[in-house]
């Protein structure tokens, strides 16, 4: 059983896509699909992990999440975008994976208890406390060689590689340990300097408009040590500054931390700074946005194309898997 050259991922539709969700994921999907056949899907089923009352707004979520993916610059071309709930496979899949997946291994998982302490909703179902194995069938469906992951994520790609050892040693070699793919995720704080949320409301989304960015960039928290101008400033403690680490001319960047730390640049410089470079940075994924928002049909031809493109290699994996289980009826 040798690993292919595959690369899957997912994201959840719960929203417009922010800058952090692009330098943190989307970049690195735009880099990978060049280099690896990659397969993106929309992970409808994983929003009612957490979003379960709010199902009805999964449906116009789906359309947006993916026309962000195409204005950020994945394309049908190179990889296959597709939608979770339209292959039927991953529910089968899940089923059969958590029959034979212990309820300590789930509940170690060190983001259930985290994101249960911290959330409001009542995450007391099995659906949450699953989620674990519903993200390893996503992932093994497509026996892919690499996942890309971030270094707090490595447990969670760690559990998915238990499970497949105990299917193979249950049933008979089968699937792949999928390996984990660091990824770089830059830290850019939201503008008040928490992490960046659309519950904070302190984002910077996509699709915002500079009209609306302007004054959310004039209003971002800086250095709080520095509270006049002849103040001297510390870069690194500044909410601003790692959005020009992303965004400004690195030939820049030298000049900006001088000017800060001896009192001669103002934040009122920087910011101004970093709304013309947002402008430039925004204004050609907004163009291909425009284009995909005037073109629901192509949106979901794409969406439809894809996952019947998943679905044939689902249907083939499944069918491997139910001779194997002598489930084969």
């Amino acid at each position: 059983m040798q690993p292919n050259n595959r690369i899957v991922s997912g994201m959840r539709p719960t929203g417009p896509l922010h800058l952090g969700h692009y330098f943190g994921v989307l970049l690195n999907w735009v880099q990978m699909q060049e280099e690896f056949d990659c397969l993106y899907f929309v992970a409808d089923w994983h929003a009612l992990t957490t979003n379960y009352a709010e199902a009805r707004d999964v449906k116009a979520f789906v359309p947006e999440l993916v026309a962000d993916w195409l204005a950020a610059g994945l394309s049908p071309e190179r990889c296959v975008l597709f939608q979770q709930s339209q292959v039927k496979e991953h529910a089968e899949l899940h089923l059969l994976l958590s029959m034979i997946t212990p309820n300590g291994w789930l509940e170690r998982n060190p983001t259930y208890k985290e994101v249960r302490e911290e959330s409001s909703k009542d995450l007391s179902t099995y659906g949450f406390l699953g989620y674990p194995v519903l993200m390893c069938t996503d992932i093994i469906m497509y026996k892919p060689k690499l996942v890309p992951v971030g270094q707090d994520q490595l447990p969670h790609l760690e559990l998915t590689r238990e499970i497949v050892r105990r299917f193979n040693y249950l049933y008979g070699d089968f699937f792949p340990e999928p390996e984990a793919r660091l990824t770089t995720s830059p830290k850019l704080p939201g503008l008040d300097g928490r992490k960046m949320s659309k519950s904070y409301g302190n984002s910077i989304y996509l699709k915002d408009p500079m009209s609306e960015v302007r004054p959310k960039i004039m209003s971002m928290l800086t250095d709080t040590k520095r509270m006049r101008l002849k103040d001297p400033g510390e870069p690194k403690d500044c909410n601003l500054f790692p959005y020009l680490e992303l965004l400004a001319p690195t030939g820049i960047l030298p000049e900006i931390e001088e000017g800060c730390r001896a009192a001669t640049r103002g934040c009122g410089d920087c910011k101004k700074l970093l709304a013309e470079k947002m402008a430039d940075f925004l204004e050609p994924i907004q163009a291909r946005r425009k284009e995909y928002e005037t073109r629901p049909d192509t949106l979901k031809d794409i969406i439809n194309e894809g996952s019947a493109k998943a679905r044939a290699l689902a249907e083939e994996t499944m069918a491997d898997l139910r001779r194997l289980m002598n489930f084969d009826f």
